[in-house]
């Protein structure tokens, strides 16, 4: 994410101060922070990554690969551009990685303050299609709820098949042999 700071106005300025790891802030400081950071940045790039790439790819290979398409897409890249965590490898543009970078840079906090209010609204709007699943309330983390809910009605075409986790283990085994 680039942010320009050159023509900002102090009251689009002043949420950012509240800037911290997007999980640490509350529902509507993320969606204050979210407005404040795409009123400073020049660009913004998402990619959302769909369950059937994950599962061809892995879930660490897939969120690399997207990352260096954002970097690539954002370029030119600023002096210097953060990334949250992982080295990307040398197919992608000049970074560096920060270990916990959401609470060590600002940069990157409001990145996954985008992140995290974007993928909030997905799952909303997933929830209209499959209200089923609660997608709404749990936003696409694993909560007891969602996993019974899993085990009773099995996954949807949304679902990752290559996630094993206990939620859907049961499901998967029947369904893959009828």
């Amino acid at each position: 994410m680039l942010l320009d700071y050159g023509s900002l106005r102090d009251h689009r300025v002043r949420p950012l101060a509240l800037l911290n790891d997007s999980k640490q802030l509350a529902p509507a400081d993320r969606e204050q922070l979210f407005r404040a950071v795409l009123a400073c940045c020049s660009k913004v790039s998402v990619r959302a990554i769909s369950a059937r790439e994950i599962d061809a790819n892995g879930l660490h290979r897939s969120n690399l690969a997207a990352m260096r398409a954002i970097l690539w897409e954002l370029a030119p890249p600023a002096e210097i551009c953060l990334v949250d965590g992982f080295r990307l490898g040398a197919t992608a543009p000049e970074h560096r990685a920060v270990v916990d970078g959401d609470e060590k840079s600002a940069a990157i906090a409001a990145a996954s303050v985008v992140a995290k209010v974007v993928r909030d609204r997905t799952m909303r709007r997933l929830a209209a299609l499959y209200p089923q699943y609660g997608f709404s309330s749990h936003v696409g983390y694993i909560t007891p709820g969602h996993s019974a809910v899993v085990r009773e009605r099995g996954p949807c075409e949304i679902h990752r098949r290559s996630f094993e986790a206990r939620c859907y283990a049961e499901q998967l085994s029947e369904s893959d042999a009828a």
